[in-house]
């Protein structure tokens, strides 16, 4: 693959890129897709803003203290100074953020990308052995820390980094060395578009982590695909949500599109659906971002507080909902449009590819479909060997576009990346309109008396339920039929957790979905097991059983 030349001294990053023979196809694009070849994806989301909004138009908002955009420049100007002349920071050095969905951890992103640093973003719920195989792998040389993440940093005891704290008390501290910072300026490295501008680490349910590698250009081609032509973001708009900057889909969400619109963005440090319902109301939301179980939950409460029916006024300047993580149940979906009005846009994305690649929105959207490809991605339904599957039959979903998965050094790269795609690990159907449908993960199909059984499907039955508020569903290892169709319920507070509720479960299904597919097995739990982001974990329900 020709690379540009680069602006990195540290090579690091470009060194492990995958062979070229590993890459997957990129696609060349649309029109708004092509970049220059000196391209600072920080620099440049900055100044478009600034030029179209100016300096003192809002942009981010905590429970503490709002930010114009000027603010964010210039603190990010502080931030990339302290970097490179308090701490050595070089152009290519990896620079670790650990912190809460807050001003500051967005400048600490800003001003490593403003120094040619490479941002590794991490969740602050990590403990030290997490951060400390994470930080190894990146060979990271500094971590900025809130307080908290940087006791659990320090703990993870990685030769040759520096942990900074942001935000905490003493001279050392972040916050307090930019404000002794030359005030001045700063002048942002001129890197690649193909230079390495971000490491995400995969949420990583199982296994080692494996580093994600997404260039300067793929943080702006995410907002000239998904943003642009699906999610159409106004400079008006508020943005908020629950999912954590460190995970792609927030860093998405809640940074890079509020800030290509000119908009502004709430970060909660906390985003409970309490806390969501709450920041709607005070801040004037109109574009929230969170995972399907979030929307079941907001559900529960809109029915409690609107009893006279009609658009709860907490979500009266609501007017784009975005739901990725896992599928959105259609009968999530349309409690939601029926309770609110809106559509939810519901997408796929992966942290591979960075963002959303499969979505639709307002009329184009079909209940229970994760959508159609993106402008500017194509996706298929293939088998192992890289052969089309007939519409409606279900395959393993490949997309591609103008972002590929690229591994740190990891050979893994090889089962992600094949016959020029990248497979994504799911189970999908297409129909022959061109709409994707959500089955499994590829290795979450349950297998039972020779019928393929989409746990998904059987989730989304149990759903419907009114006594239902969360479900999961695996297979078991059974004797008789290779695999026993397993359902974990969270049940309403006032449903008895007995032999006639299960029975009761297990009769709604089979007057669903085909009867074969219904929980032989129903255990009821107090809560799932989830991911920072919403994901269920179904490795612990295997766990559990």
């Amino acid at each position: 693959m020709d690379l540009l030349p680069s602006a990195h001294v540290d090579s690091f990053a470009r060194d492990r890129l995958p062979a070229d023979d590993r890459w997957p196809e990129l696609l060349p694009g649309l029109d708004g897709l092509r970049y220059p070849d000196r391209l600072n994806c920080a620099s440049h989301l900055l100044d478009t803003a600034i030029a179209a909004v100016g300096t003192e138009r809002r942009c981010l908002i905590s429970d503490t203290e709002t930010w114009t955009y000027g603010d964010l420049d210039r603190r990010s100007d502080q931030i990339a100074e302290v970097l490179v002349e308090d701490f050595g920071v070089v152009p290519g050095n990896r620079v670790l953020i650990c912190g809460p969905n807050s001003p500051w951890t967005v400048a600490c992103w800003f001003g490593v990308l403003k120094a040619g640093g490479v941002v590794v973003t991490v969740v602050p719920l990590l403990r030290s052995e997490e951060i400390a195989t994470v930080s190894r792998i990146a060979e990271v040389s500094v971590a900025l820390c809130a307080p908290g993440c940087d006791t659990e940093a320090a703990d993870a005891g990685v030769e040759g980094m520096r942990v900074v704290t942001v935000g905490g008390p003493g001279p050392d501290d972040l916050v307090a060395r930019c404000a002794r910072s030359s005030q001045r300026k700063f002048a942002t490295v001129r890197t690649s578009q193909d230079d390495v501008a971000m490491i995400a680490f995969t949420s990583g349910t199982t296994g080692r982590p494996k580093g994600c590698m997404h260039f300067h250009r793929d943080v702006l081609a995410i907002a000239d695909t998904f943003a642009k032509h699906v999610l159409k973001p106004q400079a008006d708009d508020v943005f908020t949500g629950s999912p954590p900057l460190g995970f792609t889909f927030g860093l998405g969400g809640l940074v890079i599109f509020p800030l290509y619109a000119g908009a502004s963005t709430v970060l909660l440090e906390r985003g409970s659906p309490e806390a969501l319902l709450a920041a709607v109301e005070k801040h004037g939301v109109s574009v929230l971002f969170t995972a399907p179980t979030a929307y079941r939950a907001m559900l529960a409460m809109l029915e409690k507080g609107d009893e006279a029916g009609g658009r709860d006024p907490r979500l009266q300047t609501l007017r784009r909902c975005v739901s990725a993580g896992e599928a959105l149940p259609a009968e999530t979906w349309r409690a939601w449009q029926t309770a609110t009005g809106i559509k939810i846009i519901d997408g796929i994305g992966a942290t591979e590819l960075l963002h959303i690649f499969i979505s639709a929105a307002d009329d184009d959207i079909r209940p229970g479909s994760t959508g159609r490809p993106v402008p500017g991605w194509q996706a298929a339904i293939l088998d192992k060997d890289g052969r089309p599957v007939p519409d409606g039959e279900p395959g393993l979903l490949a997309v591609r576009g103008p972002i590929g998965c690229r591994y740190l050094a990891d050979e893994r790269q090889t089962t992600y990346v094949r016959h020029g795609w990248n497979y994504t690990g799911d189970t999908y159907v297409r129909d022959e309109d061109g709409y994707f449908w959500y089955q499994a993960r590829s290795d979450d199909m349950i297998i039972s008396s020779g019928y393929n059984i989409a746990g998904p499907e059987v989730e989304n039955a149990l759903l419907r339920h009114p006594s239902v508020l969360e479900a999961g569903v695996i297979g078991m290892p059974d004797p008789d039929r290779g695999q026993l169709v397993t359902a974990f319920v969270v049940l309403r507070a006032d449903t008895p957790q007995d032999e006639a509720t299960v029975k009761e479960l297990q009769e709604f299904v089979k007057a669903r979905i085909a009867p074969y597919k219904y929980p032989r097995a129903v255990r009821f739990v107090p809560a799932l097991p989830r991911t920072a982001t919403g994901k269920l974990q179904r490795f612990r329900l295997r766990d559990l059983a």
